[in-house]
């Protein structure tokens, strides 16, 4: 891949990475500064339930995060846009789509359909 791609895609990665701390950063501020008590425990309990899904929604990001700082060290070690399970050359429409991906489309194909045998 030609140093310029490599470059973008970095920029991109990087940048998603600095959003996603940003919106963890103020999930952490607002839970913890908001001083909320509320005498009816249908509010108390739809309350919880929405701090509840937000964190669900930050720890996939973390996920999301540590798997963007992976394809980071792959484009510093040469190895990013190459599939994990063949060798061959990911397409860069793929991984605009999903830059963390670590296999070319026709290998991720396979490992659906195998997945999908197994009842996985």
């Amino acid at each position: 891949m030609k140093p310029e791609k490599l470059a973008f895609f970095r920029f991109m990665l990087t940048q998603k990475i600095n959003e996603l701390l940003n919106e963890a950063e103020k999930t952490v501020s607002e839970m913890t500064n908001e001083k909320v008590n509320f005498p009816d425990p249908t509010d108390r309990a739809s309350l919880e339930s929405d701090r509840n899904f937000e964190l669900r929604i930050r720890d996939r990001e973390r996920k999301l995060i540590a798997k963007m700082q992976e394809a980071i060290k792959r484009i510093d070690d040469g190895t990013f846009g190459i599939c994990e399970s063949c060798g061959g050359p990911i397409s860069e429409k793929r991984l605009m789509a999903r830059p963390v991906t670590t296999l070319c489309i026709d290998c991720k194909t396979k490992q659906e359909k195998l997945e999908k045998l197994k009842g996985e």
